[in-house]
């Protein structure tokens, strides 16, 4: 069966991708992330009110899977502490791996899927900065959830009050739940090795990894079960508009590079590289068109040994007349000859 590319996925090998242009471009927008869930922290009100609203609204269409999963992980340690690990360590780790591993091995769906990824984080820093919403285990103990965070704090690196390392707590945004991009970033790691990887194992890590992540952000009450639908909403926005970025990419790339320096990039700007290449070559090719000090000919022009062949007669071996004088008075006597 052939296979197919899904729309903003497919390789784009129009240029060569190196690591020394890659790397800061994802430290770029790693940085956007981060500094999105820092600086954008919105009311913390309005925060608690969303995040009420969405619990609300999960009990209603009775999707609270919430509740029984953070009782399960609250009472079982064995289960509690390794889903606080894999909600503080993954996140951070799987994802940058996934994407040295594409851009060693499969460099032709690399910048396809870097740009998916980039996108859909994007969208996800809006969403937080319209929506910011309190995260189930910071609402009041009221309503029924445990911070594992906090409870197996001392198992781990991270604070009790976030999962980010201790004394650095304080420099997360506690109120970026809406969406999920644990669970986004989760999904597109396993749209990675579902399509990628290339082996049974890696196909099944695909599907266990998303899914481990949607019950590892709810038992630990990090997030709602609807945090996780917008994470992967997220995720199919930004799939979606991957092949109208990277359009937009090579376009702004065909009109700059050529102006700061064509000679990085010469195959956004073979107008000009054929604009150039006449001169040269034409200058060093015998019978060059090229007369008076370089001044090029025009495209009818030609030269006087050209208009010369074109004015003389072309005959067949054999036909050709005498192009001897004849004589004087030889033409008056033969005329006056009368025939016989």
């Amino acid at each position: 069966m052939p296979h197919r590319e899904t729309p903003g996925t497919e390789g784009a090998p129009a240029t060569r991708l190196r690591w020394w242009t890659e790397l800061p471009l994802i430290l770029l927008v790693y940085a956007c992330y981060s500094a999105g869930r820092v600086f954008v922290r919105g009311d913390v009100t309005d925060a608690v009110n969303h995040g009420l609203a969405i619990l609300r609204i999960e009990q209603a269409l009775h999707l609270n899977a919430e509740h029984p999963l953070n009782r399960l992980l609250t009472r079982e340690p064995w289960l509690g502490i390794p889903a606080d690990f894999w909600y503080a360590s993954l996140h951070y780790l799987v994802t940058p791996a996934l994407l040295v591993w594409l851009f060693r091995s499969r460099a032709v769906h690399f910048r396809a899927a870097r740009t998916w990824l980039m996108t859909s984080t994007f969208i996800g820093l809006i969403g937080f900065t319209l929506l910011p919403t309190c995260p189930p285990r910071l609402l009041d103990a009221s309503h029924g959830f445990v911070d594992t965070m906090a409870q197996y704090s001392s198992y781990g690196w991270w604070a009790g009050e976030a999962s980010a390392p201790r004394g650095l707590g304080g420099l997360t945004n506690q109120y970026a739940a809406m969406p999920s991009l644990h669970v986004g970033w989760a999904l597109w790691c396993g749209v990675v090795l579902w399509r990628h990887g290339g082996t049974r194992l890696a196909r099944t890590a695909g599907v266990v990894y998303p899914l481990v992540t949607l019950v590892v952000v709810m038992g630990t009450a990090n997030h709602y079960f609807l945090d996780a639908v917008a994470g992967a909403a997220v995720m199919g926005a930004g799939l979606l508009l991957t092949p109208v970025v990277l359009r937009n990419a090579d376009r702004a790339k065909a009109v700059v590079l050529p102006r700061l320096a064509p000679q990085f990039a010469p195959q956004f700007a073979p107008q000009f590289a054929r604009r150039s290449a006449p001169a040269e070559v034409a200058s060093s090719v015998p019978g060059s068109p090229i007369v008076s000090a370089g001044c090029q000919t025009s495209a009818g022009e030609q030269f006087p040994r050209q208009w010369q062949q074109q004015l003389e007669p072309r005959f067949t071996p054999g036909t050709e007349p005498d192009v001897s004088p004849p004589a004087r008075g030889e033409d008056d006597r033969t005329a006056a000859v009368p025939a016989r």
